[in-house]
């Protein structure tokens, strides 16, 4: 052991290096939660069996609650069974692959279950995907089977030819709605309604269930270690989406190393704001895996509107609600959010992107539960580090990491050398949650993963307690002048200004500084500030080089369905405007 960083990530629970000493592992003792156990025994079963068991253990209790629709865990049990022998009969085997390209309705907890229950590998796909993304993924997994929105069947249709696949299984947001609203859709809202010609590859799933009810796929022999439960796909930001093979281990292992971290949860009892997309597999594992093996009642919201989950946390009660910073900067300022009870509210992990201190402390202070920041990655199932819901917490920092997952940092040059706590290196994990490897990409797969370590991409550094922080993606930092400029550390001083409501900061090419800091800004409702003042804010606060030389302020900023902002569509916006 080389450094006080990775004699500080030993495993506890599974004996200690012979160079461990009491004074280097008191700091991370002390500030390990109290009550989690650092080492964790593993359910070595398929990943379906976490419905399995809430349908046993808590099979009358509400499983999914949508437009006023409930439906109980054995519901949701017999009819992914249902699902899965259709797909048997359809000729899906152990192995192939389906797609799903929902949002958050029930029919998405069900096909999803039903695929594993079937022995399929799962690949889901963005349902804001254009026809390239979509065809790319579709041809890279080889579905069989998609299970789609008939919403989006103008876009499937379109690539269809150029897949493999041979059936496509359509349903709509009115599918699981109460009787009186299903019937009532399509003059309310027809713009909610989408139309499918009639075609002998084109199935129905409500059509499927009703043909299937009662039955089940036969079992089959899993391998948890081995057997892929999952592809799932990275976002695509630095070249064409890959998929992460996730494993049936790998995904049991993380949904308990999170469940781990919030010892005082009540099986049976909680209720889970599921706004997060489960086709992103931070949704996935924090809401739908997490809310199954506590058999919560999963609160579905297909897309985010303000007023709507302002709503449902005041009539429904959510006791969790996993979000990204985006939606908790939403609703601390809505301007009628003293008309809403939201304190029903226990504990939210914030994900897919930096979270400001400023915007936990005002969602704590709105809501009086507890909001903390959590970081993972698709590779890695994908949850790694979290702070202590109870406990200590340092501001800036992403926590501890998770029961049984190892963390060291590497240096930026080589990627070999740990460095010590303090300094800065790319961060490196291993435990049971991180990837069998990229799927059909094994030049990829061994860039990433090491001598067993998975390799980030993230430069961080930790301090002598163990706790962590991303400084930023090795891909975002900014060279200027011969400075290194990590974008995150100039957004959270952009987040202390006062009429700031969001921030985002890239580099730009630049023809003496080699490249220099813009900064595109959402101002606050009712509030107003001036490019001037604002680098004069910058200034106070930061090194000269740091301090934006561009500010655009904007309505809004460009992001994904979970929340991250797309400095790659800033990027292209700046390229067209230099052309």
């Amino acid at each position: 052991m080389d450094s006080v960083a990775h004699l500080l990530h030993t495993p506890l629970g599974r004996g200690c290096s012979s160079q461990m000493t009491l004074d280097v592992a008191k700091p991370w003792l002390q500030s390990y939660p109290e009550g989690i156990r650092p080492s964790l025994p593993y359910p070595d079963r398929p990943l379906h069996t976490l419905l399995e068991q809430a349908a046993a253990e808590h099979g009358s209790s509400t499983a999914t609650l949508f437009a006023g629709r409930k439906l109980t865990w054995s519901e949701i049990h017999r009819l992914s069974g249902a699902f899965g022998a259709a797909l048997r009969g359809l000729g899906v085997r152990p192995g192939d692959r389906v797609a799903i390209m929902l949002p958050n309705v029930p029919q998405t907890v069900i096909a999803y279950f039903g695929a594993l229950k079937a022995g399929a590998v799962v690949a889901f796909c963005n349902p804001l995907y254009v026809e390239r993304e979509l065809e790319h993924q579709l041809k890279d997994c080889g579905a069989d089977v998609l299970v789609g929105l008939d919403l989006l069947w103008p876009r499937i249709a379109n690539v269809r030819a150029n897949t493999r696949l041979r059936k496509v299984i359509t349903t709509g947001l009115r599918d699981f709605m109460p009787g009186p609203l299903r019937l009532l859709l399509p003059l309310l809202k027809p713009d909610l309604v989408g139309k499918v010609p009639p075609d002998p590859d084109l199935l129905s799933l409500r059509g499927l269930l009703q043909e299937y009810e009662g039955q089940a796929p036969e079992p089959f022999p899993v391998n948890p270690a081995t057997d892929v439960a999952l592809l799932q796909y990275t976002g695509g930001t630095t070249g064409l989406s890959k998929g992460a093979m996730l494993t049936h281990r790998n995904l049991m292992a993380n949904v308990h190393q999170v469940r781990e971290w919030m010892p005082g949860l009540q099986p049976g009892s909680e209720r889970m704001l599921c706004v997060m997309p489960f086709f992103h597999v931070y949704g996935l594992t924090v809401c739908l895996h997490l809310g199954a093996l506590l058999a919560a009642t999963l609160i579905l919201v297909p897309k985010f509107d303000l007023k709507q989950v302002l709503g449902l946390i005041h009539k429904e009660r959510p006791t969790l609600f996993p979000g990204a910073p985006p939606i908790y900067v939403a609703i601390n300022h809505a301007p009628d959010v003293a008309k809403y009870d939201l304190r029903s509210i226990k504990a939210c992990i914030s994900g897919a992107a930096a979270l400001p201190v400023e915007v936990q402390n005002a969602f704590e202070s709105l809501t009086g539960g507890k909001l903390v920041e959590g970081y993972g990655l698709t590779e890695a199932s994908p949850v790694t580090h979290c702070t202590p819901i109870d406990g200590k917490r340092k501001a800036g920092s992403i926590g501890l990491p998770l029961p049984d997952t190892e963390i060291k940092l590497v240096d930026l040059e080589t990627g070999t050398e740990s460095v010590p706590a303090g300094e800065l290196g790319e961060l490196c994990i291993r435990g049971p949650q991180a990837m069998k490897g990229y799927w059909n990409r094994p030049d990829e797969t061994a860039r990433t993963i090491r001598d067993g370590w998975l390799y980030t991409g993230d430069i961080a550094r930790m301090d002598e307690d163990g706790f962590t922080y991303i400084v930023d993606r090795a891909k975002d930092m900014i060279v200027a002048s011969g400075y290194n400029i990590y974008p995150r550390e100039v957004e959270e001083v952009l987040y202390e200004h006062p009429a700031i409501q969001d921030a985002v900061v890239v580099g730009l090419p630049d023809e003496y500084r080699g490249q220099t800091v813009k900064a595109y800004l959402v101002v606050k409702p009712a509030a107003s500030t001036t490019a001037e003042e604002v680098t004069q804010f910058c200034r106070e606060r930061m090194a000269r080089y740091k301090v934006p030389t561009q500010i655009e302020f904007r309505e809004s900023l460009p992001k994904s369905m979970i929340g991250k902002v797309l400095r790659r569509v800033l990027l292209e916006e700046e390229a067209r405007r230099s052309e």
